[in-house]
């Protein structure tokens, strides 16, 4: 056991490095071509978003058709059904389009790159090395963290998410050491290469207040319906968008484009700043300045049509902006600092959306410094997450347990393949209760 404490000390170290290396270059690729257009005024952001869709659906639709190897690149697959492979030749669209995406003013997240960044470099480093089934997948596994906490400057929740998001109710216990020591390491590393972070202190009283934590939790379920919502917009966006594509015989490439012409027409009525990585609406909020409560809505609707129009992008950096958007707008209604509201719904919407709460509580306690007490963010993540049921935004994440005793899955199914149902025990017992006299 010692060699094997030795053996993914050095493993993960060096996958960290390289990840960090990898992830901070497209960052700092990304950060420069968003500074082009970030000034860009309404009429030219609404002939960049189709002109981004376009170039968007081009670079997927010709781009993956290098794939010859039948793998798919996402880390569900590589993890769960192809172990520990990914194909190498398409490693750089999805960073490519994300850039695309971003700078184009396309409403999304950075991770998704960085994550699918992480997972092939480490792909690549076991095949050079030649190990094991097992082995790799700890290393992809590990490498999915190395990006995640590259991106977010959250190291050890970085390392837990990229673990965690794999299956719903289960965390692999093995797969923790390698994701940890990668995680650290890919976030010094990107430190030394000037990767810039952004952390938050929310003051709230020392004492513990019952009161306060039954607020924030209440709260946590607000956001876990704001959660629901945004996860069935994403996922009926793309279903519209196929239903369309199969009816009209449109070519592939050209839904992003049609994206992008609804995205264009929409900021005429929405604010551009709920367009791209919308950051500074996440400082705003936890700055305790007024939201609209319309905000988590509005950013909802352009990721849904940005994501499910064919758009590549993140999905993790939107759940910060709903969550801080609404926890901050709706904390009055219970009599709560607005930024102590944000920094609860940032992390509930987490929690909910993508079937992290031990991540996202983490997340909560990287970001904030600490100062926010762990049970106020716990309580609201918790509830969160359970509201949400067995919905994820991750479509191919898995179902290792039901999240209730009153419900029932098929185990090691996919989200989209798998509909959780009322146990027998729950129906016999309300047969018995409800029957005719």
């Amino acid at each position: 056991m010692l060699a094997t404490v030795v053996q993914w000390l050095v493993l993960a170290t060096a996958a960290g490095v390289i990840v960090g290396t990898g992830t901070s270059l497209f960052l700092h690729g990304l950060f420069l071509a968003m500074d082009r257009t970030a000034s860009a005024p309404l009429w030219l952001l609404m002939i960049l978003l189709p002109a981004g869709g376009l170039l968007n659906g081009l670079l997927l639709y010709y781009g993956y058709r290098m794939n010859k190897t039948g793998l798919k690149d996402t880390l569900f697959a590589a993890v769960n059904i192809q172990a520990g492979r990914l194909p190498f030749r398409t490693m750089l669209i999805k960073p490519i389009a994300a850039i695309i995406t971003l700078a184009s003013g396309g409403s999304a997240g950075k991770e998704g790159p960085c994550s699918h960044i992480g997972a092939s470099l480490s792909a690549a480093v076991a095949q050079l090395l030649h190990l094991n089934t097992e082995l790799r997948l700890r290393l992809v596994a590990c490498g999915v963290s190395a990006g995640f906490a590259s991106v977010f400057g959250t190291p050890i929740a970085g390392a837990i998410y990229g673990v965690e998001v794999l299956a719903i109710g289960r965390i692999r216990h093995d797969f923790l050491l390698p994701a940890i020591v990668a995680g650290v390491a890919s976030y010094h590393i990107s430190i030394f290469w000037g990767v810039p972070y952004q952390y938050y202190h929310i003051i709230i009283p020392d004492d513990f207040s019952e009161l306060l934590f039954l607020k924030t939790t209440i709260l946590g379920i607000a956001c876990g319906i704001i959660a629901m919502i945004f996860v069935e917009c994403v996922h009926r966006a793309k279903w519209m968008s196929n239903q369309l594509q199969a009816s009209f015989r449109i070519w592939p490439p050209l839904m992003p484009l049609c994206g992008g012409l609804v995205l264009a027409l929409l900021i005429l009525v929405i604010p551009t700043d709920y367009l791209g990585l919308s950051l500074p609406l996440i400082d705003q909020a936890l700055a305790g300045e007024h939201m609209p409560y319309l905000g988590a809505l509005w950013k909802i609707l352009l990721v849904a049509i940005t994501i499910g129009s064919g758009f590549y992008g993140g999905i993790v950096t939107p759940q910060f902006v709903i969550g801080a958007v609404a926890g901050n707008a709706f904390a009055h209604l219970l009599g709560l600092d607005p930024m102590l509201g944000a920094a609860v719904g940032l992390v509930s919407v987490v929690a909910a959306a993508s079937n992290t709460p031990i991540a996202a509580v983490l997340m909560g306690v990287e970001l904030f410094g600490g100062t926010v007490e762990e049970l106020y963010i716990a309580g609201a993540a918790i509830a969160a997450y359970l509201l949400i049921g067995h919905r994820s935004i991750y479509p191919k994440q898995r179902l290792a347990y039901a999240k209730s005793s009153w419900m029932r899955i098929r185990p090691e199914t996919a989200v989209d393949t798998e509909k959780a149902r009322l146990s027998y025990g729950l129906l016999r017992w309300w047969r018995r209760h409800h029957r005719k006299p």
